[in-house]
């Protein structure tokens, strides 16, 4: 399971999961945020993450981390 911390979040994601493709999101002391799809870079069940978060997500496929 690769975990990210950046920017005041930790991003995780594990190797196989389910689709949508999806990173999990917790805040800097590791309270869960909600999961953020990748191919749309939304967030999922209702959660709505600021922008901060996705130019981060952004940031980090473009990594090669995601």
């Amino acid at each position: 399971m690769p975990r990210v911390r950046r920017y005041g979040y930790i991003v995780e994601w594990y190797v196989g999961d389910h689709v949508p493709r999806h990173v999990h999101v917790y805040d800097q002391k590791g309270r869960f945020l909600g999961r953020l799809d990748m191919d749309s870079l939304t967030g999922l069940e209702g959660w709505t993450p600021d922008r901060k978060l996705v130019k981060l997500v952004e940031e980090l496929q473009n990594e090669g981390w995601v």
